[in-house]
C-alpha cells in the first residue's frame, strides 16, 4: 500500500488529548509523531473550558492536608455516573491523573495549584487543579502547544483536517488528511483519534441526544463527530452516545457562563416565578441544565451577594460574563425584581425563607443542615438570567483502558486508538452523570495511557 509519507504515530486532533498523546509518545527516542489539527483558529473545546484538572492523590493535595487517592476519585465518579461497566476505564484515567497533573506543573511549567475555591457537586474532597490566575483552558493549550513546538520529533500541521482511516486486513495502517488543499495518505503504525465530539453536529445530536437538540450550543464549530464515523465504518463499537456535558449556568442573551462555584457559596436559584425549585448544591452544573430545560420557559435566575461575587470573580468564565455585561448589581431585592420581571411578593418570600450558606473555600462539600441559619443574602445583590446549554458530547468509540478502539467482536482494532471527544467518556449515558473535570480527565488520562501503551 502506497503512502505520501509515513510517521510512527499519527494523531488526529490538536486539543488537549492529541497534544498530550503526542508529547508523551515523542519521549521515546527515534519516534516520529504528526498531529493533524482541523483549525487552531476555530479552536478546541479545551480552550473554552475552565481548564480544571481533577486528580486524586497529588502533592498539591498533600501540601494542603487533604487525603485523597485515585481510588477515591474513581469511586466518586462511578457513584455519580452509575456506569459500573466503565469501572476499568475510570480507574485507569484516575490513576494517570496525579501523574500528568504533576508532569504538567514540573516538566511543562504550567502554573497549577489546588483549587480550594472550586467546590463542586459529587467531589468528596477538593481535587480540581487550575492555573493560579484561573485563566482557563486556553492557557493549558498554550502551555502544551509550546512544548510541542519545542519537540524536534513532533510535526504539528494546522488547517489539516482528517478525512478518513486507511486499513488493510482489519488493521489501521494510516490516515487520510486534507493537506494544502489535497488529500494526502499518511502511513503510521498507530493512529490516535483525538478530535472533539459531535455536539456541533445538529443531526448527530438530534439522533443521539434528543433532549439537547434545542439547547444553546456553547462549544466550538469543529465538533462534528467525523472521527467517530470513521471508527464505526471499520466495525468499532460505540458507547454512551446519549451522554453529554450540559450546563445550567449559561447566561441568556450572552452565551457566557457563570462560575459553577456560586451555588456552593450560597447563591439562590429561582424560576421566573420568583420561587426556588431545586437544591442549588445537590447537583452538578450539567444536571442543573436538565432541570432548567424541564421548566416551561427554560429559564431561571441566579442571585448572589457581594461576598460570593468577590470569590466567584476569580474565574475566567465569570470575568468573561462581567465583560459582556451578562449580570447586574442591584441595590435591593425590589430593584432586582423590577429589572428581571420577577413577582416581588414571591421573590421576597423566597429570600426570607432561603438561608444562604456561609461556605469558605476548601470546606466540606456535603449538603448543609437545612435547619442551620447562616444568614440571608445581603444587598447589594447580583443576578443573571440563565438557561441550559450543551458544551460537549460524552459518548464515542469504545476503548479499553489503554485507549485501543474495540471492534464489535470485543477485540481491539489493531493500530487504532481513541481519546478526547472521539472516545466514550466516563460520565455515563446521560448528562446527569457528569462531574466537574470529567472531560479533561478522560481526555488527558486516556492520552497518557495511550502513550504508555505505545512507548512503555
Amino acid at each position: 500500500m502506497s503512502f505520501d509519507y509515513t510517521v510512527d504515530v499519527a494523531v488526529v486532533g490538536g486539543g488537549a488529548c492529541g497534544l498530550m498523546a503526542a508529547l508523551r509518545t515523542a519521549r521515546a527516542p527515534g519516534v516520529t509523531v504528526a498531529v493533524f489539527e482541523k483549525s487552531t483558529r476555530d479552536g478546541c473545546n479545551t480552550q473554552i473550558s475552565s481548564g480544571s484538572l481533577a486528580a486524586g492523590g497529588t502533592r498539591f493535595q498533600r501540601a494542603a492536608g487533604i487525603e485523597d487517592s485515585p481510588e477515591r476519585h474513581a469511586a466518586d465518579i462511578l457513584a455519580a455516573s452509575g456506569d459500573a461497566e466503565a469501572a476499568p476505564l475510570v480507574h485507569a484515567v484516575c490513576a494517570a491523573a496525579p501523574q500528568y497533573v504533576e508532569w504538567l506543573a514540573d516538566e511543562l511549567g504550567h502554573p497549577l495549584e489546588l483549587g480550594l475555591d472550586m467546590a463542586r457537586a459529587g467531589q468528596s474532597v477538593p481535587r480540581l487543579h487550575a492555573d493560579r490566575g484561573r485563566a482557563g483552558g486556553a492557557l493549558l493549550i498554550r502551555t502544551m502547544r509550546k512544548a510541542v513546538e519545542n519537540a524536534s520529533n513532533i510535526a504539528f500541521l494546522d488547517n489539516t483536517p482528517g478525512e478518513g482511516l486507511i486499513a488493510e486486513g482489519g488493521a489501521v495502517t494510516g490516515v487520510v488528511v486534507r493537506e494544502n488543499g489535497r488529500s494526502v495518505r499518511v502511513g503510521a503504525r498507530a493512529v490516535v483519534l483525538a478530535a472533539d465530539g459531535f455536539a456541533g453536529n445538529a443531526a448527530m445530536v438530534a439522533a443521539h441526544c434528543p433532549d439537547a437538540a434545542d439547547a444553546f450550543y456553547g462549544g466550538v464549530s469543529t465538533s462534528t463527530g467525523d472521527a467517530i464515523g470513521w471508527g464505526v465504518a471499520l466495525g468499532a463499537r460505540t458507547r454512551n452516545m446519549s451522554g453529554y456535558l450540559g450546563h445550567g449556568m449559561v447566561v441568556v442573551g450572552h452565551g457566557t457562563r457563570l462560575n459553577p462555584v456560586l451555588p456552593f457559596l450560597g447563591a439562590l436559584l429561582v424560576g421566573t416565578d420568583g420561587r426556588r425549585f431545586a437544591d442549588e448544591r445537590a447537583q452538578g452544573y450539567s444536571k442543573l441544565g436538565r432541570l432548567i430545560a424541564a421548566r416551561p420557559d427554560h429559564r431561571a435566575v441566579l442571585i448572589w451577594d457581594e461576598r460570593m461575587h468577590a470569590l466567584a470573580m476569580r474565574s475566567e468564565l465569570m470575568r468573561e460574563s462581567d465583560a459582556a455585561g451578562a449580570f447586574r448589581r442591584y441595590p435591593s431585592a425590589e430593584a432586582l425584581a423590577v429589572d428581571l420581571a420577577l413577582p416581588l411578593d414571591a421573590l421576597s418570600a423566597t429570600l426570607t425563607a432561603f438561608h444562604a450558606v456561609s461556605r469558605e473555600p476548601g470546606a466540606a462539600q456535603d449538603a448543609p443542615d437545612a435547619d442551620t441559619d447562616h444568614g440571608p443574602l445581603k444587598p447589594p445583590l447580583y443576578a443573571a438570567r440563565i438557561t441550559s446549554g450543551i458544551l460537549t458530547t460524552q459518548g464515542g468509540l469504545e476503548t479499553d483502558p489503554t485507549g485501543r478502539v474495540l471492534h464489535t467482536s470485543g477485540a481491539p482494532i489493531p493500530g487504532l486508538y481513541a481519546g478526547g471527544g472521539s472516545a466514550s467518556g466516563i460520565s455515563g449515558p446521560t448528562s446527569d452523570g457528569y462531574m466537574s473535570g470529567n472531560g479533561l480527565l478522560a481526555a488527558l488520562g486516556l492520552a497518557w495511557q495511550i502513550a504508555t501503551h505505545l512507548t512503555p
